[in-house]
């Protein structure tokens, strides 16, 4: 198996470094020409990260040998996939956000040369820092002034990101259940769902922020086991990138860390209290420290209403054609509760048979099979974790459903549901994994109180010998 990832990985940096500059020439790429030199860094820049992360992974103990393997195959795939949108210059019909990222990714690189002009340009899309995604266009800025602009080399660094979730949640799974079987299919469904796929193998922000999620998650699991510096500091970058990239999602995601903290993920001693009292008091000054206070004082000034919430929605609702809920007004606490049955059903379920009008929706519904079939497992599991599981679930449990009811209200276009949808993937197959095993485990368990009851065909037959009648 290692000889074939080997093997494989080593064609595909090849196909990637001389065969796209050819590929790519009877297309037109908007910022300039793609010559084996670009391809060759991009290369370069991933296969760095990757070792990083691959070291990492196979320093996991006993299951090392397995998440390396996972790693590189879910990489490779994402690499195949970005290096198709590339070439056919497919960013607009999967995620046009890419191009705008690219940019202005690209002007603030300019920008911090000391351009005037490119930085009034920035300022205009991040709000001077305050908006929503400039940790992305400083994330496109940094790669592009290691190697020079090159999209190709973003999508396969978010490509790296997005291969490394699944080693990460098979740590959460782990680290929660004890379980190498449960960890294991969450990380091969994270690995390889088609939309966790598709999302971090271009320029887009959704990879980082699922990575980040992931990551943060990790960290509090961590720390509501032991004090460690090490994960203290994991967690706050991992929040301030969070925050950087799309920051309603870093507030939900500070309110489960700290509700898990003050819950306690072990029973409560006086040792556990100090702890997370400890963790608490750190987690505060480090973002204090990290300016989060001044990002929350503007961004909750001028997002954090219903009636900017309502603005959003009714956007995204009227201005494509798979909006809905267009009459819906979520500017008052009871329309945005109203909301929530209807927009929780896009959320999970959307796009739904009767909506596949487009291709990009008809390329959905294969996934959505899966999806649809998974859910009652996600149930299964969902109630297993709560009744068995409820203090190490807790930062989980809370975010996603925070996250859940905010999407349901937020969100009216069945297009964007579907691609943030993919936040709270990564954590549902969590769900859907324990409720696999269990029924697998269930199903192991029938097998053999079935062989129990029928102990003729599980044992030998003792035949008891007797006279033959002629000693009679």
């Amino acid at each position: 198996m290692k000889g074939i990832l080997t093997l494989l990985s080593l064609v595909v940096s090849a196909l990637v470094v001389l065969a796209v500059p050819t590929l790519v020439a009877p297309y037109t790429v908007y910022y300039g020409v793609v010559t084996v030199v670009d391809t060759s860094k991009a290369i370069l820049l991933c296969a760095g990260l990757a070792t990083l992360v691959g070291l990492w992974s196979y320093w996991q103990g006993p299951n090392g040998p397995f998440l390396l393997k996972l790693f590189i195959t879910a990489l490779l795939i994402r690499m195949i996939l970005g290096t198709a949108i590339f070439v056919f210059n497919w960013q607009d019909f999967f995620g046009g956000d890419a191009l705008t990222y690219d940019f202005f990714g690209y002007a603030q690189l300019q920008a911090w040369g000391g351009d005037r002009y490119h930085k009034s340009l920035v300022d205009t899309f991040v709000g001077v820092g305050l908006g929503s995604g400039w940790g992305m266009v400083y994330l496109v800025a940094a790669v592009y002034g290691l190697i020079g602009r090159n999209m190709l080399a973003v999508q396969f660094v978010n490509a790296t990101l997005g291969a490394a979730t699944a080693p990460i949640i098979f740590l959460c799974a782990q680290q929660v259940f004890s379980n190498a079987r449960v960890a294991r299919v969450a990380a091969i469904a994270v690995a390889f769902y088609p939309s966790l796929v598709l999302w971090s193998s271009q320029g887009l922000k959704d990879g980082p922020i699922v990575f980040f999620l992931a990551l943060s998650i990790l960290a509090t699991l961590k720390l509501g086991e032991n004090i460690s510096f090490k994960y203290a500091g994991v967690l706050l970058g991992s929040l301030f990138a969070v925050l950087s990239l799309r920051f309603y999602v870093f507030y939900m995601l500070l309110v489960a860390i700290g509700g898990a903290f003050l819950i306690g993920m072990k029973p409560l001693t006086p040792m556990t209290f100090i702890r997370q009292f400890v963790l608490i008091i750190m987690l505060g000054l480090g973002l204090t420290y990290l300016g989060v206070i001044r990002y929350a004082n503007v961004q909750l000034e001028n997002f954090a209403t219903l009636e900017a919430v309502q603005r959003s929605r009714d956007d995204s609702a009227r201005s494509a054609e798979s909006g809905f809920g267009q009459d819906v007004d979520v500017s008052t606490a009871s329309g945005a509760l109203g909301a929530i049955p209807v927009g929780l059903l896009y959320l999970l379920f959307a796009p739904f048979p009767w909506q596949l009008d487009s291709l990009r929706q008809n390329l959905t519904f294969p996934e959505m099979i899966i999806w649809w079939a998974s859910f009652p497992l996600m149930v299964l599991g969902l109630w297993f974790s709560i009744r068995y599981r409820l203090r190490m679930i807790s930062p989980i449990l809370i975010f996603t459903v925070m996250l859940s009811l905010a999407y349901s209200v937020f969100q009216g276009n069945v297009g964007t549901a579907y691609r943030q949808r993919a936040q709270l993937l990564v954590f549902y197959f969590i769900f859907v994994a324990v409720g696999y095993v269990l029924m697998l485990e269930r199903r192991e368990e029938k097998k053999r109180a079935d062989l129990a009851e029928r102990p003729s065909l599980a044992t030998p037959r003792v035949v008891t010998p007797t006279r033959s009648p002629e000693r009679r």
